[in-house]
């Protein structure tokens, strides 16, 4: 500002103004600006002013700005594109839908839409149901009880089609290790499901982890088997299963039985010879086909066709471009694939065929996926990622 003061000054005397203009460096465009400004406003003048256009060719009529808002304030829970087809009804013709965006931002009629956190562990919940055997089984812990040796809690599993007790398991804990091993020897006899469906409990989900993984359901991806889950605290996105425990409460709580070979009779009794209402008065036995999909045992990695792949480690992480992500630590040891997005140093990643997040390299940041929830009233496949 001092410079530009002396200039001007000195400008008004110069007999040579573009030698005046060399000695400080600038051009005979700016000196001739600046001393324009002096002239006009003094000194004050000689202050940096906006580069901002004092009109747009393209900007709104004010006439056309107060349309909008009067159209909004008729109706309030209506958004920009709504806006604007009344607008258009009215007028033959309207400016483009980011406009009307803008201006009702800038009213304060609307507010950007921010990614909202929700419980991970609920966000898988499609509202799928099973229409064949195999398409869907459901796992839940019974509620423990005494029995004459000490805690007894059951797991079991159930296809959801043919409501046929695939395991009734007294473990001798309820760790995710304990039950891989009795999936395992689910999976060696009947076969390998579409979807496990479970609630938000431990080993199942883990409501603090990305989409609710833990290693159990990871483990299940990577055997090509897709994750349902029920909303949190609504058990009856599990209802059938529910009623299972019911009956199994009645029939074996209420005598404290807790004899794996007492359960192995009463699942083969509820199999094989109490008739179902919902099957016709069929037995589960009846409807139920082991699947077409054997188990071949655990992979040692997930391949990805036409994308990169990164191996997460012992603590989650996984590298790109000389930057380390943190993904998760219930995919220790498995591989994710990495998909480049349609924006310049974006990459989708995918765990199996779920996509659990994307990375964003200008900021070194991992965005964990958005939730996968749907209507109870969706096809089957709806919410599916891929």
């Amino acid at each position: 500002m001092k410079e530009r003061k002396e200039f001007v000054l000195r400008s008004l005397e110069s007999e040579n103004f573009r030698a005046l203009c060399r000695e400080y460096g600038i051009s005979a465009k700016t000196g001739y600006k600046w001393r324009e400004r002096f002239l006009k406003n003094g000194l004050e003048g000689m202050s940096e002013e906006s580069r901002r256009p004092k009109s747009s060719p393209r900007g709104l009529a004010e006439g056309m700005v107060c349309d909008i808002i009067r159209i909004k304030q008729k109706h309030l829970s209506w958004g920009p594109r709504k806006v604007r087809a009344i607008y258009r009804r009215v007028h033959g013709q309207a400016p483009s839908e980011s406009s009307f965006k803008r201006v009702l931002e800038r009213a304060g009629y609307t507010q950007k839409r921010r990614w909202r956190r929700r419980e991970e562990a609920g966000r898988l919940c499609t509202g799928r149901q099973a229409k064949t055997p195999n398409e869907i089984w459901t796992v839940d812990f019974k509620g423990w009880w005494n029995g004459a040796q000490g805690r007894c809690e059951p797991l079991t599993v159930r296809d959801e089609f043919s409501r046929y007790v695939l395991d009734l398991r007294a473990l001798s804990d309820a760790s995710g290790q304990s039950v891989r091993a009795a999936f395992e020897r689910l999976f060696a006899i009947h076969g390998l499901p579409e979807a496990i469906r479970s609630d938000n409990g431990s080993p199942f989900a883990n409501t603090s982890g990305l989409l609710g993984l833990t290693r159990l359901s990871a483990w299940w991806i990577a055997l090509g088997i897709d994750l349902e889950r029920g909303r949190p605290g609504h058990p009856q996105d599990n209802g059938c299963h529910e009623r299972l425990h019911l009956d199994i409460s009645r029939e074996l709580e209420k005598q404290r039985i807790e004899q794996q070979a007492a359960f192995d009779e009463w699942r083969r009794t509820f199999n094989q010879e109490r008739p179902h209402e919902a099957l016709g008065l069929r037995t589960p036995a009846e409807i139920y086909r082991a699947s077409a999909k054997k188990f071949a045992g655990t992979p040692e990695d997930l391949t990805y066709t036409g994308m990169e792949s990164r191996r997460v480690n012992i603590v989650g992480n996984i590298r790109l471009g000389g930057q380390g992500y943190f993904i998760s630590t219930a995919l220790s040891g498995w591989s994710v694939g990495l998909e480049p997005a349609k924006e310049a140093g974006h990459w989708k990643v995918w765990f199996g065929r779920l996509l659990i997040g994307q990375i964003e390299e200008a900021t070194a940041h991992f965005e964990r996926a958005a939730p996968v929830n749907a209507p109870k009233d969706q096809p089957a496949d709806a919410g599916k990622e891929r």
